[in-house]
């Protein structure tokens, strides 16, 4: 049987630049490889990886409601990543809380409008 290995979100950006510096200073990713002169960043950070694509005559992300939701990535310390992103500027739409289903989580924004959920399961 065939298996996966590995994943990448492909997200189009309104301005690659802007978008890259997000992505690498707010939330500690780094560059794969390539410069972004063809249009693309290929980052990454522990197992999460992204391609960003500019896309800047396309609606942004943050005109598609709930839709915009793009990704939920579950850490290993939920509080401690909440407090880095939030220390470094990021836009978070709250912070960690304790959800029913077992998952601590908070959410936030990319300056394109995209949504990405951290979660950690809550013990027991």
């Amino acid at each position: 049987m065939a298996k996966l290995r590995q994943n990448r979100l492909i997200l189009a950006v309104q301005n690659l630049d802007r978008s890259t510096e997000f992505w690498m200073t707010t939330l500690g990713f780094a560059r794969d490889f390539g410069d972004g002169s063809d249009g693309w960043s290929w980052l990454s950070r522990d197992g999460v990886a992204v391609g960003l694509g500019e896309c800047a005559n396309e609606p942004p992300a943050s005109t598609l409601g709930d839709h915009s939701y793009v990704a939920y990535v579950t850490v290993e310390n939920v509080d401690a990543l909440y407090n880095e992103f939030r220390a470094r500027g990021a836009s978070i739409q709250a912070p960690p809380i304790t959800k029913l289903w077992g998952m601590r989580e908070f959410a936030l924004l990319t300056p394109d409008g995209h949504r990405l959920a951290f979660g950690a399961p809550t013990e027991g």
